[in-house]
């Protein structure tokens, strides 16, 4: 397989995306995959545990420093981390001040212009999930990323941030290209997750890429600021995230266009399996101890 392939991790906040991509991204390059990251998140995490730092200086924060993004090279904002991933961060503003999103129109359109795509394989964009104005929807409007893999749970929020991520897929995919590569389930380890992840990916007219257990070895790699790849090779949760990545690398041509449900259709979603139970209407309205008495 040739040509650079352009993908994006969406996916509610919170939700484990940046650690999710992080992973998977590791065991590309674990592959012999070349790899840039463009992190795409004010919050400057998408890079952190490959780069094992707290957070990059972000193209914003050094645009400001210099006076300007014409005054910086690509030296300046670009990092190589583990197994000689390139990592970059756009920023954002600081909080209440100014649109974030325009981050990342700035910082992509810097990196296209100094050659930073050159020779990668893979060009990833970390991006802030439950936020889909038009700076956070660049890689998605403007035909760079190709494939969006949404990570998700089966909490109901976090299916409905992927939904809402659909919209803005299907908004884009006539005149874009950009397709939904597949959902990502990072477990929570609610009711019927499984399940309930397979249903949606086929209600939005896609699949369940991959369904990465929960394991408190992510969280000791985290610590440490390392992907689980470095920190326990040899662990399971290290052979999940090198089956997710080569779920990926084989998922070449096969994105779909989504088809969105309602909020109506998805708590339908959640009452077939049983999550949303009937209300009883007898203990509506009373207390603890009246409902223990009656």
């Amino acid at each position: 397989m040739t040509g650079l392939r352009q993908i994006a991790f969406y996916g509610k906040g919170g939700i484990g995306k940046s650690t999710t991509s992080q992973n998977t991204l590791a065991a590309l390059a674990e592959m012999g995959q070349k790899i840039l990251i463009v992190g795409c998140d004010p919050k400057a995490d998408s890079t952190r545990l490959i780069l094992h730092a707290k957070a990059q200086d972000t193209i914003l924060s050094l645009a400001a420093a210099a006076g300007s993004v014409e005054d910086l090279e690509l030296e300046d904002v670009m990092k190589m981390g583990y197994r000689d991933i390139r990592c970059v961060e756009s920023g954002g503003p600081e909080p209440g001040v100014g649109c974030a999103g325009r981050g990342v129109i700035t910082s992509i359109n810097f990196l296209e212009e100094e050659g930073a795509y050159d020779g990668a394989d893979y060009v990833s964009y970390d991006v802030l999930g439950d936020v889909v104005c038009g700076g956070f929807a660049m890689p998605i409007r403007e035909n760079k990323a190709q494939e969006i893999y949404i990570v998700m749970s089966g909490e109901m929020m976090a299916m409905y941030a992927a939904n809402n991520i659909s919209k803005g897929i299907l908004k884009y995919a006539n005149s874009g290209g950009v397709r939904l590569g597949g959902l990502v389930c990072n477990e929570r380890q609610t009711d019927k997750e499984y399940e309930l992840a397979e249903s949606l990916a086929k209600k939005l007219n896609s699949k369940l890429i991959h369904f990465v257990p929960r394991d408190n070895v992510v969280q000791h790699a985290e610590l440490r600021r390392m992907t689980v790849l470095e920190y326990a090779p040899d662990s399971k949760q290290a052979d999940e995230y090198r089956t997710l990545a080569r779920k990926i690398h084989e998922n070449v041509g096969q994105g779909t266009i989504p088809t969105p449900i309602t909020m109506d259709e998805l708590e339908d979603l959640l009452m077939e399996h049983g999550i949303m139970k009937a209300v009883d209407e007898s203990i509506v309205g009373k207390t603890a101890a009246e409902c223990a008495v009656a």
